[in-house]
């Protein structure tokens, strides 16, 4: 991200690019069609992860050997990201329909619709064809055991998921594009691939992912905020769920979480719904005994994921809204 001069981000011919993306993203997706011929960006990205966590991560090492590795690891691939962006953003610059370019990229590295429909396809396993249906479908989400959860686990764990990821996977790739452009980007895409794949808290991973999950968490404290925000103004414009209690919900309750940054939206839609979330859960290798977030009724149902959907595209939309408005101001100070 110090490859890139944040106002050339900032140009209003990006902010429409990005605006554009985003609709883009809403109505086709991630494009599967092309994805089932070429590897997609972040399966590249998870190649090369899982190629370094081969080859450093070994068990025969030294705690401290293994997290040097990991820092290693990290670095390399955050500049190697950065140079991508770089060059990408450069190459767009220099053709004619280069902005057509950026627009496809910043498309396939967000994420609203593909988290809609795996969202989506829960709340639908589970109201037509059951229990068993709803595991499966919610497997493909979490990094939970989904053999441990009942009717009303598999609904929270649902909407659960939507609320991080909407945080990781469309607020703060849209925050850190405004900010640096492609570079910005391909760095937090990277970064945030780097914390799903190895910073986690097991035996392999406690010292080797390190460096990524910190780096994770710094790059997710203002998109977290800003996305239970979001949320919770969505609440108040959407029928069945309630604005203010969002927001005196993720006040009072996101510091709950074990994550400093995933707490802020599970709160607000927590709120917004009249649920409580998180709680006790059991992992591979482990039994969670996290607090409750929110105080409403813990037994949620399919019907509540689709009250969360309906928030989540409220949301994305009021995303969309905020960067037509900055694009407003901002071409107003530069024109």
């Amino acid at each position: 991200m110090l490859f890139v001069h944040p106002q050339a981000a900032l140009a209003p011919g990006s902010l429409l690019v990005l605006f554009a993306a985003l609709l883009l993203d809403a109505g086709i997706g991630d494009a599967p069609g092309v994805f089932r011929r070429l590897p997609h960006p972040v399966v590249l990205i998870g190649r090369a992860i899982a190629w370094f966590d081969r080859r450093l991560n070994r068990e025969e090492r030294s705690e401290a050997a293994r997290r040097a590795r990991g820092v290693f690891t990290v670095m390399l691939l955050i500049i190697a990201a950065a140079l991508v962006g770089l060059l990408l953003e450069r190459l767009s610059r220099a053709v004619a329909v280069g902005w057509l370019i950026e627009l496809l990229v910043i498309a396939v590295l967000v994420a609203q619709r593909s988290l809609f429909e795996h969202v989506r396809a829960v709340a639908e396993a589970l109201a037509d064809k059951g229990l068993h249906a709803g595991r499966e479908a919610v497997r493909h989400i979490v990094g939970r055991d989904p053999m441990s959860l009942d009717e009303h686990g598999v609904a929270r764990a649902g909407i659960e998921s939507l609320a991080e990821n909407f945080s990781d996977g469309v607020v703060a790739p849209v925050f850190w594009t405004i900010l640096f452009g492609l570079p910005g980007l391909f760095v937090y895409k990277t970064a945030n691939t780097l914390d799903s794949m190895i910073g986690h808290l097991s035996p392999r991973y406690r010292s080797f992912g390190w460096a990524a999950a910190r780096l994770d968490d710094v790059l997710n404290l203002v998109p977290a905020r800003l996305a239970g925000l979001l949320i919770a103004v969505a609440a108040a414009l959407t029928p069945q769920a309630r604005g203010g209690a969002a927001l005196r919900t993720m006040l009072r309750d996101a510091a709950k979480h074990r994550s400093p940054n995933a707490g802020w939206p599970e709160a607000a839609i927590a709120g917004a719904l009249g649920l409580a979330l998180a709680g006790p859960r059991h992992y591979a290798a482990r039994i969670v005994e996290d607090p409750w977030i929110g105080d409403g009724r813990a037994r949620a149902t399919a019907a509540d994921i689709y009250r969360a959907l309906l928030v989540y595209v409220v949301a994305c939309g009021l995303q969309g809204v905020a960067i037509l408005l900055l694009w407003l101001a901002y071409a107003r100070i530069v024109l």
